[in-house]
């Protein structure tokens, strides 16, 4: 008889200890189930320079979203605010930025078709509400870029689900119940380690050689004529800044003049007397540190050798006149001689070519054009490029406005054009005359399917340095093109200047919840507890009677000790 009631109130208590480890489950699940939607998202970047922080100091996220504008006076430090494209309004951004209140964090939404996977146009032009799209994320990044922001800021492109989200709170926040503890709503999660310096940042630069022919009997070094283009990149978002026009215009330009005068040199009848350096460098956004480094690597013979050289840089519009940008007065002998070699070349293909002299400050570290670092040395040198100003410290270097939909192809062929013709009337001897070298439909035609084919990709590969191992795909892959158009390829790896640091977690997943709120959750527990009362009665008053369950509830008797 104690053995069967001893095997009943076990299975009380077992029943009992299930039923209560499925309502520890259903507790744990009650703020969140499962995600709404999983979105990629891309975190501004973080750097230091010369000790002082910038960009986002912070990852990770747990907080509930609102959207944009923020409410006058509220306590937003635990609230990520979601704003859309269209909604960008930069100086409210910025006043709210500088004024150095809390905020849980940031979510901003671009548009689908600034993402680097897609090659669509632009609907209308790249207009919102009358504002030039490039224009806004232009000051948005530069505003981001230059403040220490202490939360998280994330990039994510506009889709169906996150649209919904939006629309969802946007509507919640319009009828005066945002989403906190209390009334619900949803919770953005962002679960990644906070970031870490990057122990070196490493630059590389790819160089490649023609060799020119001597004449017989010569016995002298064959001058050298070098033409140079930076690689990387630097934007809001290090794995978004893919930089189609800047510089991805000027690398292809570089790829296609190599693979032109491959050609020519590969015949000794018409090799020129010159000889041709290709140059790939990186660090372009940090003051062009990895050309100033290469420069440095040029043994004596060789820096002598250097006729001139000319820097690629943003050529990839068609509306934008060219401009030669140089650092030695125009009166100098060699400038007259490119800048006039450019312009004839240009006036034959319709094209305007301005001359822009700047002197530079040999005490002032800041190097605006590549082309600067070569004047340092000495070196004639000039930069071709569609912008007319230089521009600022880490900005216009391939940042989220720099997309593939605003490079033009048929640019980029009219640039090559331009300075391949200027040089090969300058090898041969052609200058002043209206002789076309690289005609269209000859075998040494310009190909617009290899520059489309390089702009492409370039369009869909982020070119932050210091992201960028040594063995990177990307620097593999230009290696290998320039080892297909010339000789005695070189990779040189270097330390990025010290006064840059950077910090890792570019990307990372967000998981949105659609979570209750507290006043559900307490009647959602209340519900199971009485469910969970009445379990316990059923099941004792079914195994032992309603006498067992009644004495469960008296005090116990008390028991009285003997004394001896």
């Amino acid at each position: 008889m104690a053995g069967r009631k001893g095997r009943e109130g076990k299975e009380v208590l077992e029943s009992v200890y299930s039923v209560l480890a499925l309502v520890f489950i259903l507790v744990a699940c009650v703020e969140l189930c499962d995600a709404a939607t999983v979105v990629d998202v891309y975190r501004l970047i973080q750097y230091d320079l010369a000790g002082v922080p910038y960009g986002s100091r912070l990852a990770s996220l747990n907080h509930h979203a609102g959207s944009f504008p923020f409410a006058p006076g509220a306590d937003l430090s635990r609230t990520v605010f979601v704003i859309h494209f269209r909604d960008l309004n930069v100086t409210s951004i910025q006043e709210y930025i500088t004024q150095g209140q809390p905020l849980g964090g940031l979510l901003l939404l671009l548009p689908q078709k600034f993402s680097p996977a897609n090659s669509e146009d632009i609907e209308e032009g790249g207009q919102i509400h009358g504002k030039d799209l490039r224009e806004i994320l232009t000051q948005l990044e530069q505003l981001l870029v230059h403040v220490n922001i202490p939360y998280p800021v994330y990039f994510a492109f506009e889709d169906d689900k996150i649209d919904a989200v939006l629309a969802d709170i946007k509507k919640n926040d319009a009828i005066g119940q945002p989403a906190t503890a209390t009334t619900g709503g949803y919770k953005f999660v962002v679960s990644t380690p906070e970031p870490k310096k990057l122990a070196s940042a490493t630059i590389t630069n790819i160089q490649g050689w023609l060799p020119g022919l001597k004449a017989d009997g010569d016995s002298n070094q064959l001058p050298t004529i070098a033409i140079v283009a930076s690689y990387d990149t630097f934007g809001a978002a290090a794995a978004l800044s893919v930089g189609s026009d800047s510089n991805g215009s000027g690398v292809v330009a570089l790829l296609e003049i190599a693979r032109l005068f491959s050609r020519l040199y590969s015949n000794p009848k018409t090799r020129g007397r010159y000889n041709l350096l290709f140059g790939l460098t990186s660090g372009g956004p940090y003051n062009y540190n990895g050309t100033l480094k290469w420069l440095r690597s040029f043994d004596q013979r060789l820096r002598e050798s250097i006729d001139y050289a000319i820097c690629l840089n943003s050529i990839g519009s068609w509306d934008n006149d060219l401009w030669i940008h140089v650092s030695k007065p125009p009166e100098n002998a060699y400038v007259k001689q490119v800048f006039e070699g450019f312009s004839d070349v240009a006036e034959e293909l319709g094209v305007k070519v301005g001359l822009k002299h700047k002197k530079i400050n040999i005490s002032n570290p800041r190097v605006a054009w590549e082309h600067e670092q070569f004047s340092r040395v000495r070196i004639t040198a000039a930069t071709l490029s569609e912008l007319s100003v230089a521009p600022e410290l880490l900005e216009s270097f391939g940042g989220l406005h720099d997309r593939r939909h605003f490079v033009n192809g048929t640019a980029v062929l009219r640039s090559v054009k331009l300075v391949a013709e200027s040089l090969a009337r300058h090898i041969y001897g052609h200058q002043g005359k209206n002789i076309q070298i690289f005609k269209d439909g000859s075998n040494l035609a310009v190909s617009p399917s290899y520059i489309n084919s390089w702009l492409d990709l370039l369009s869909r590969t982020p070119r932050v340095a210091p992201f960028l191992s040594k063995n990177d795909p990307f620097i593999l892959a230009l290696k290998k093109e320039l080892e297909d158009h010339t000789v005695e390829v070189n990779v040189q790896h270097e330390v990025l200047d010290g006064m840059f640091t950077f910090y890792d977690s570019t990307s990372a997943k967000l998981n949105i919840y659609q979570v209750a709120s507290v006043t559900f959750d307490l009647l959602l527990l209340l519900v199971l507890g009485s469910y969970l009362i009445l379990l316990f009665c059923f099941l004792v008053i079914t195994t032992r009677g309603l006498d067992d369950l009644i004495g469960l509830f008296r005090r116990p008797p008390s028991r009285k000790v003997k004394t001896a």
